[in-house]
């Protein structure tokens, strides 16, 4: 990766080697990898500093923990939880990276994966080298003198990110091991983590360290708003359990009334806000703006920090005259016409709606409009919802897109739902989709000025209330419960 012509292994400055070590104990697989990959990037940011001083005369490098497991021929007999264990026989093995922030997952997923297979764990080196910047979890910065010359200087010394590294090739069920070869033991390899973790503090002005395991993703900022608003208050409650709120920026409010940091000056591209609780166990809500494009983007991201469940709250054109403004849809099916996902999940893939997220979303609309079941029926529709990426689907002739909601029996129509779901069912996360009715163009009911203000003042605190009561009952399941087999593919990975 980025050698310089003529360099060899011998010229390469590297850690002292550590020998492969064999574990019987989750929690000491998880520390041993943790041990290399401190050692290796804090040798990273000592060569670096070394560089920057004018030091530095050889080429270096550092390489990401590894970890491998062998199946034998005996499968676990009826596994109840969707990890931990391999479909098939053979050597498996995984780099990782940012053990400060998967400890507690990656626990629960190894002592799974030994207790169905028993056996060790090895833990040692991969060769798959970290690149520099990956190297400083906070972010790497520079002086204002480094300039493409410096850059140049910086590459003959140091491995830089490789996209052939960082592709989706294990989560897309395209990698296929020669008989007796490797297979993969988790969905990413460690570049692809780090890849994505940088970019959730580029896209979200926020580190990846205040991301909770239950996320709600918007399409309005007016559900930002009420959120914040809503945050606010649960921190202040000492019976809410939450213990921080954080905002773009990393400005936290504290349970004590205390703040500490300021908000981001500049509203970052899809900026995250986050209502913690201890173990993760809170909700982030990400404003993705309009488009499929920037819902696969984010989910892209999102998904390496392997939450338990991301569910799409945000408005949406009703494409039933039975539909009133203010009406929810849940989602159970997706006519996908969003087109950012066709190379990795064709669209005939059937994209299936999880029960345990219907039935969670379903019983939090009857929690907070204190409906009966036919109360429910009559402001929510459960159906098919179709995603586009052409904002002004309305202009076109309308003969073919009529033809196609019509046959599809599609009921609403946005830009995001189908992406996001879509891309959980690719990740593995657990998805759901509960929009609100905010026009409808077939109709001719348009939202105008007046009347779009009222629906929001009527609408978004109910339906936010509706998204927190969800996160609440997803929270309360087991999460081998919530974590469905159903997501599984053919000789999937053993760790998720």
């Amino acid at each position: 990766m980025d050698a310089p012509a003529g360099s060899t292994a011998a010229t390469i400055d590297q850690p002292p080697p550590v020998a492969d070590k064999h574990y019987d104990d989750a929690g000491a697989v998880v520390a041993a990898l943790d041990r290399v990959y401190r050692q290796h990037i804090t040798f990273l940011q000592e060569r670096f500093a070394e560089f920057e001083a004018g030091t530095l005369g050889h080429r270096v490098r550092a390489v990401y923990p590894r970890a491998r497991f062998r199946v034998g021929d005996e499968n676990p007999a009826g596994p109840t939880a969707s990890y931990g264990y391999a479909d098939k026989p053979g050597l498996y093995e995984g780099t990782f990276t940012r053990l400060d922030l998967f400890r507690s997952h990656l626990t629960k997923q190894f002592r799974e994966l030994l207790s169905n297979h028993g056996g060790t764990i090895e833990v040692g080196l991969s060769d798959i080298p970290i690149p520099l910047p990956f190297a400083f979890p906070d972010g790497m910065s520079v002086g204002d003198g480094f300039d493409a010359a410096a850059m140049t200087r910086l590459r003959r010394h140091f491995d830089m990110p490789a996209l052939a590294l960082m592709d989706d090739r294990i989560v897309n069920g395209e990698v296929e091991a020669e008989p007796g070869g490797i297979m993969p033991l988790a969905l990413f390899t460690a570049p692809r983590v780090d890849y994505s973790l940088h970019r959730l503090r580029h896209y979200c002005g926020s580190g990846p360290e205040h991301f909770q395991n239950f996320v709600l993703f918007t399409n309005y900022q007016v559900y930002v708003d009420g959120f914040i608003q809503r945050a606010e208050e649960l921190v202040r409650d000492p019976d809410s359990g939450y213990t921080a709120f954080v905002e773009p920026g990393e400005r936290m409010l504290r349970s004590d009334g205390t703040a500490i940091g300021v908000p981001s000056a500049r509203a970052p591209q899809m900026p995250a806000y986050h209502l913690m609780r201890e173990g993760h166990q809170g909700i982030t809500m990400i404003n993705i703006g309009i488009g499929p494009s920037n819902a696969k983007t984010i989910s892209d991201h999102v998904a390496v920090l392997r939450p338990h469940a991301w569910i799409m709250l945000g408005h949406c054109a009703g494409l039933r005259n039975t539909q009133r403004l203010g009406d929810y849809v849940l989602a159970h099916a997706y006519q996908r016409d969003d087109h950012v996902l066709d190379a990795d999940l064709p669209v005939w893939v059937p994209i299936p709606a999880l029960a345990e997220v219907q039935q969670a979303l379903e019983g939090a609309v009857a929690d907070v409009t204190g409906l009966d079941e036919v109360g429910v029926k009559r402001i929510m529709r459960t159906g098919t919802v179709a995603s586009t990426d052409n904002r002004n689907w309305e202009l076109r002739e309308q003969r073919e897109p009529d033809r196609k909601l019509s046959q599809s029996r599609a009921i609403a129509l946005d830009m995001e739902s189908a992406t996001v779901a879509a891309n959980g069912f690719r990740f593995r996360v657990p998805y759901g989709t509960l929009l609100c009715v905010s026009d409808k163009p077939l109709h001719g009911e348009l939202k105008l000025p007046g009347m779009a203000d009222d629906f929001y003042r009527r609408q978004v605190a109910q339906h936010l209330d509706i998204g927190f009561r969800t996160m609440e009952r997803l929270r309360a399941l087991p999460p081998e419960k919530l974590h469905s087999r159903k997501l599984r593919s053919f000789n999937e990975v053993p760790l998720q």
